[in-house]
């Protein structure tokens, strides 16, 4: 006798689901607790956004099965990433599967690669020392506004150049996180509301075609200085000819023989940008937050640097040897996202641990929600450096997720630690005290998993109690009567 064919398992379905909208008002209104709540109800959780169901992976393991052993069956795709290719286009993140992906991340890799990424890391410094050491001391400061504009500053010289208009530089970061707020808007809104002519959706559209503007004005100002007489020539046979022209990272593809169309340079160029700022930004104000609320990481991120670094400021060869950083950076993408919802499409049906996935489902995986699994990270809730020892990272790594993983696996990672390790050594450097201004923030999930309001002040050595007062204690006040925003 013939086994008789396993009957699939019934998916749970999440509580809480309300006509036409599904789940939507526990994705706009308290998405993280909602996320991580799928946990309860098995490895795999149905939740409806509008009408349309979706299927929550809460395993680590199944979600690396559809990241990397089963991905030909779970393409890139689902609400989130139509949502993404609005703003994105058909950039790296969220073109489709296929040759046009594999074509344009062959173009884009040496983009990335450590030794590509090193010639820019000194003009990546001078532009974070500039802004940094401009503070004003003991000022109440919007450390998650500030951690953006770094970031953005910062990865601007890497991808076009130093000699980056100003008011272009200005103009990306006015626009940035009214788009991104705009993006995560369409993301857990019912499709049909996104499509009606609301205020709020074409605003969004008109940022968007602004944003593609900036991107094409940056672009024809590096052309026009290679080709003006008063450019750097290239020497030719020269290895450092690229450095001798300041040429940003995205010279890559501006020069690469397999040319992309404008627009597609367009595409490429914001979502390389989206990544910079919203991912990086975030976990570095996330990361001084913590460094407030704990004395001894503080002091033993500060005795590093004092022994990698002495007395000089940090340069790009000293990241590798600044690990208790890079360990208090992995716990910060830990606890914080970057990223705490993702989709991918199923390309047929599927099983996955005994759940059918009709063809054309979106499948969701969070970083936040693997990243926050007591059974890999013990005490979740805890922000623990040491838990990213040699030994205790392998043993987390199926966890670990901020970056994705097989063949869709974040291209810029090495850019990234390289930037956050940039930044974190050269706000510490800069100002030997900082403290807490404001309440205790909130986890908010946006794009990434940003704080809901975050004052520090930054403050000199030899800075008394008055200035401290003056800031931190002032800023305590008004926090108190109602008005610590509005500082």
């Amino acid at each position: 006798m013939n086994a008789s064919p396993a009957i699939p398992a019934t998916t749970p379905v999440a509580p809480g689901r309300l006509p036409l909208i599904g789940h939507a008002h526990h994705l706009a209104r308290s998405p993280l607790p909602f996320i991580t709540s799928l946990r309860q109800h098995g490895q795999v959780v149905r939740i409806d956004i509008g009408t349309a169901p979706a299927y929550v992976v809460t395993d680590p393991a199944l979600t690396r099965r559809v990241l990397v052993t089963d991905a030909a069956q779970f393409t890139k795709g689902g609400k989130i990433i139509d949502a993404l290719r609005v703003f994105f286009g058909d950039g790296l993140a969220t073109v489709a599967d296929g040759d046009t992906h594999l074509r344009n991340r062959r173009l884009m890799q040496p983009m990335f690669n450590k030794a590509h990424i090193a010639t820019r890391g000194t003009a990546m410094i001078d532009q974070v020392q500039s802004m940094v050491t401009a503070w004003e001391a003991g000022a109440p400061r919007d450390v998650y506004a500030d951690m953006n504009d770094i970031t953005l500053a910062a990865f601007l010289v890497a991808l076009f150049g130093t000699d980056l208009p100003n008011h272009l530089q200005g103009d990306f970061t006015a626009l940035m996180p009214a788009i991104m707020a705009g993006t995560i808007r369409q993301t857990v809104l019912p499709s049909w509301i996104t499509r009606l002519p609301l205020p709020a959706n074409r605003a969004h559209a008109e940022r968007v075609v602004q944003l593609r503007k900036l991107i094409d004005q940056a672009i024809d100002h590096r052309n026009a200085h290679d080709t003006s007489p008063d450019a750097p020539a290239a020497v030719p046979g020269c290895p450092h000819a690229q450095a001798l022209r300041d040429e940003g990272l995205f010279s890559t593809l501006l020069d690469a023989d397999d040319q992309l169309p404008r627009q597609q340079l367009q595409d490429e160029a914001i979502t390389l940008l989206t990544g910079a700022i919203e991912t990086t930004g975030t976990t570095l104000a996330w990361t001084l937050y913590e460094i407030t609320q704990n004395p001894a990481i503080e002091r033993r991120l500060r005795e590093e640097l004092a022994t990698v670094c002495p007395d000089r400021p940090v340069a790009y060869d000293d990241l590798d040897h600044l690990t208790y950083g890079r360990n208090v950076l992995y716990e910060a993408v830990r606890k914080y996202g970057p990223a705490w919802m993702v989709t991918r499409t199923a390309a047929q049906d599927t099983e996955l641990a005994g759940h059918l996935i009709p063809a054309g489902a979106d499948v969701v995986w969070s970083p936040y929600l693997h990243q926050h699994d007591p059974d890999y990270f013990p005490e979740p809730e805890t922000f623990d450096p040491d838990r990213w020892t040699p030994e205790q990272r392998t043993a987390a790594r199926g966890a670990f997720l901020a970056f994705g993983d097989g063949r869709r696996k974040c291209i810029g990672e090495n850019f990234a630690w390289a930037e956050l390790q940039i930044i974190l050594a050269t706000v510490l450097q800069a100002w030997p005290r900082i403290t807490l201004a404001s309440r205790q923030p909130k986890p908010k999930a946006v794009v990434t998993v940003k704080p809901d309001a975050l004052k520090l002040v930054f403050l000199p050595a030899d800075t008394g109690k008055s200035a401290s007062a003056d800031g931190s204690d002032r800023a305590a006040t008004a926090e108190r009567s109602g008005t610590g925003d509005q500082i």
